[in-house]
């Protein structure tokens, strides 16, 4: 055993000269050149910088490969990323690479020189080493590891990755194992260095999990950072195609409005021109019939002075049985054909555009569905005459104030509720049953978090609210800027969907029954958070007592 152990330690003198992996690399991590090494400059990192793909490199290296390319790709795995990522140090892995240097100023140009470390105790042919035990600063093949991975005594020795500088590995003052990193100081220390007993330190298994996890958490975040700007992108490119494809569905219809007027009016002048050419033929004629008759006429006239009625009335009865009159109290120009004629083109064009309309608001709808959130009304700002369902979904407005307390966020004396949770980017979308037997009056929309909740207020964009009403049970409004709008509906909704888009500063309203759509805000500019609102309206006396119903989603319809 003496002969094995002066043979470790000529092994060792000889080995001297070759740095591997520092006491601060546990046994699952590599060797050294592997996680100190820029793999463009062939140095030890100088402001190592992570990429997206995790691969470290020198901030200047990186920075120079990509000045000298017209993309940036990772020079490791050559990952191409679409923008160039702005670069941060690893504080940690330079922490790490500074105290390295810092140690072994005159090793540096050597840590690159990885030698291949064999086990101490084969005699004849020396194989691989397996481990490196730090305890015994030695090295063991397979074989001779075995007796550390059984006997209890040497199970609790340390080991790590074979490497040759085992003496780097061991306190000089106490010959104990490395295994502490002084925070503090930014040295490595055994369990006896007492004079950092007080410090700050942890030992080199998390040092080596802190220096991974704060790998990965860069990774995570720049991970984070692209899938962002990838979303941002795509949401960019679905926006501009739906808009493109909202104009050329709109540009079609126009074209339809447009040609079926162009027929339309071709038709009423054919007709016209026929009506007109029908009025000349009957002018005509009747005109050379009242020439005939005037011409009997004088005859008769000039027969009547005479005292020869006999011959009187053969010459009428001549005259009259030779010509063939009409009856004209049958004939009419039939302008009545031609006003129903265009009556019924009007009727198949309006037909033909609310299909149309119908079937691209539905196809809207199916879209904006996706953004669905679930709406519950908030009790801390209802208004003290409002009852709202145990399941937050339905609000009414009731005859007895209720006693509560008079929060700031409460609505007082305007009878409004807020939905529980507000929104300050992206979209969201709603959908609020609003035609309950007897109802009269409603408003529903979005609110601004800083809005007045204690006076009276006008409900406009440029007081932070968005919205649509129903009052006096038929008239429908938006209450816009800078005068309120009139809503035409073809049919009463009963199912109201609100769709909010942030970034677009865009609010929408849709009947969802008929796939129709109410009113939209657009070019609106959102600050702060927008909260849904909603208000049941006064009960008059029980008319308008019934609820508004907070329903879900059915995307599939």
């Amino acid at each position: 055993m003496a002969e094995s152990s002066s043979t470790s330690q000529k092994t060792r003198e000889t080995r001297r000269g070759s740095i591997d992996d520092p006491p601060w690399m546990s046994s699952s991590s590599g060797p050294l050149t592997k996680e100190l090494q820029c793999s463009i400059c062939l140095d030890m990192f100088t402001d190592p910088v992570s990429t997206p793909c995790g691969h470290s490199f020198c901030k200047t290296c990186l920075n120079k490969s990509w000045d000298n390319s017209r993309t940036c790709n990772c020079p490791y795995c050559k990952e191409t990323f679409k923008h160039r990522p702005d670069l941060k140090i690893n504080t940690t892995l330079r922490e790490v690479v500074d105290h390295y240097k810092k140690k072994s100023p005159e090793k540096k140009a050597e840590v690159l020189k990885k030698a291949e470390v064999l086990c101490d105790f084969c005699v004849e042919r020396k194989l691989k080493a397996l481990m490196s035990c730090l305890v015994c600063q030695s090295s063991y093949c397979e074989t001779h590891l075995e007796p550390h991975l059984i006997v209890a005594g040497l199970k609790k020795h340390k080991l790590i990755n074979p490497v040759s500088n085992l003496e780097d590995y061991i306190c000089q003052k106490h010959e104990r194992p490395l295994e502490l990193f002084c925070r503090d100081d930014q040295t490595i220390v055994c369990l006896s260095c007492t004079d950092h007993k007080n410090h700050n330190t942890v030992s080199l298994e998390e040092t080596q999990l802190m220096i991974q996890d704060t790998q990965q958490m860069i990774q995570d975040r720049i991970k984070k950072i692209q899938d962002l700007k990838h979303s941002a992108e795509f949401r960019k490119i679905n926006t501009e195609k739906g808009k493109a494809a909202r104009v050329e569905l709109f540009t079609d219809l126009i074209r339809s409005i447009e040609r079926c007027q162009t027929e339309l009016l071709e038709m009423m002048e054919e007709q016209q021109k026929a009506a007109e050419k029908q009025e000349e033929e009957v002018i005509e004629e009747l005109e050379q019939e009242i020439t005939e008759l005037k011409m009997i006429n004088t005859e008769l006239e000039q027969l009547s002075h005479t005292e020869d009625h006999l011959h009187l009335l053969q010459i009428y009865s001549s005259r009259g049985s030779s010509r063939k009159t009409r009856n004209w109290s049958e004939i009419s120009v039939k302008t009545d054909e031609s006003q129903e004629t265009l009556r019924r083109a009007l009727i198949q064009l309006q037909d033909t555009l609310q299909e149309k309309l119908t079937h691209t608001v539905s196809t809207e709808l199916k879209r904006i569905q996706q953004y669905a959130v679930d709406v519950t009304l908030d009790p801390d700002t209802a208004h003290p005459n409002l009852i709202l369902s145990k399941d937050g979904k339905q609000v009414r407005h009731g005859d007895i104030r209720q006693k509560l307390p008079d929060k700031p966020e409460r609505f007082d004396p305007c009878v409004n509720v807020l939905g529980k949770e507000g929104f300050s980017s992206g979209r969201f979308y709603f959908e609020v049953q609003v035609k309950v037997k007897g109802k009269t009056g409603w408003d529903l929309g979005v609110a601004r978090e800083s809005i007045d909740r204690k006076g009276e207020f006008t409900p406009s964009p440029s007081n932070g609210w968005w919205t649509v009403a129903l009052r006096n049970e038929n008239e429908y409004w938006a209450f816009a800027d800078p005068s309120d709008v009139s809503l035409c509906v073809r049919v009463k909704p009963q199912r109201v969907g609100v769709f909010v888009d942030y970034e677009e500063g865009l609010v929408s309203f849709y009947d969802t029954e008929s796939s129709s759509h109410l009113y939209s805000y657009t070019d609106q500019s959102f600050t702060g958070k927008l909260y849904p609102y909603f208000s049941p309206y006064l009960n008059y006396k029980g008319k308008n007592s019934n609820p508004l119903i907070i329903t879900p989603v059915d995307s599939k319809k």
